[in-house]
């Protein structure tokens, strides 16, 4: 599993462009297990899917779990998104604890819909992440996940994650993390890979991911995104990324708006573009409560 999370932070550090410079013929497959990598609240969305690095939500747990552990804060998140193209459908409650002891945990439910018609299914997704700084730089994490999914697309599997996030100053954090590890058999839950950065310059963040799926095709596909947050007025977080989405081969835009609070907490709006694909069109809402 390592060499290849190695050569993802090498890829990492390449420009998005280079996911675009073969126009052969496209004979990718995308996996179902797709639908299921993209599940994040607002934030997430408005910054194209870069997000993993950050560990500044109540979700870092169903990213790279690692991230539960970046910031020592207890927070609860109400997350709920809308695909009125696809019509798929998000609602999430997540709650994270990095405060109460050196142990980090989040616990997740996600409440999913996806497809239309026929080929619609109902899916229920729970996790459960812990995280452990094993220095001040150096932080651990790993997650179970249990799927029951019923209608069109049939799953009932439980699997694991882990991560590793190193965070070699308060500015700038990089890590990789590794999903499905355990094999299900089930297509809802094949194995991936993802690599990460965040750089983060006092009112702006600038965030980068790499996935990678070593299985479903011939070669490797990859989805490369990036993104940036800059609070203006130390109150408004407003919001941009982009995903290059190597099974569509397409591109994906996000933008957002948000009002934080006192302690943290707010509100998170944004909107997300595709350009390929199904097309789809979503706006996701996030409500965000804080306790440092």
């Amino acid at each position: 599993m390592w060499p290849r999370l190695t050569v993802l932070l090498a890829v990492l550090l390449s420009t998005l462009a280079a996911a675009q410079e073969d126009s052969g013929a496209d004979t990718s497959i995308r996996p179902p297990a797709e639908d299921l990598r993209n599940l994040m609240s607002a934030r997430g969305v408005g910054m194209g899917g870069a997000w993993r690095a950050l560990g500044v939500g109540a979700e870092a747990g169903t990213g790279n779990p690692a991230a539960l552990a970046a910031f020592r804060t207890y927070r609860i998140e109400l997350t709920g998104s809308w695909d009125w193209v696809g019509k798929d459908a998000l609602g999430m409650v997540a709650v994270a604890d990095s405060s109460t002891s050196l142990l980090a945990a989040g616990v997740s439910y996600q409440l999913i819909t996806l497809g239309k018609g026929t080929q619609r299914a109902t899916g229920h997704l729970n996790t459960l992440a812990l995280a452990l700084p094993l220095a001040n730089s150096l932080m651990i994490g790993a997650s179970t996940r249990y799927l029951l999914l019923r209608g069109a697309r049939q799953a009932n599997a439980l699997t694991a994650d882990a991560g590793i996030l190193v965070r070699p100053s308060d500015a700038f954090s990089i890590g990789v993390s590794a999903h499905n590890l355990i094999g299900t058999g089930n297509p809802e839950l094949t194995r991936y890979y993802s690599a990460h950065a965040g750089v983060f310059a006092g009112l702006l963040t600038v965030a980068a991911d790499v996935r990678a799926d070593f299985e479903t095709n011939d070669r490797t596909t990859f989805t490369y995104s990036g993104g940036l947050e800059y609070v203006l007025g130390q109150s408004f977080p407003l919001r941009a990324g982009y995903t290059w989405d190597g099974f569509a081969r397409a591109s994906q835009l996000g933008v957002g708006i948000g009002l934080l609070t006192g302690g943290g907490g707010g509100i998170d709006l944004a909107y997300h573009h595709d350009f390929g694909g199904e097309r789809g069109r979503l706006v996701a809402l996030t409500f965000k409560v804080q306790v440092r």
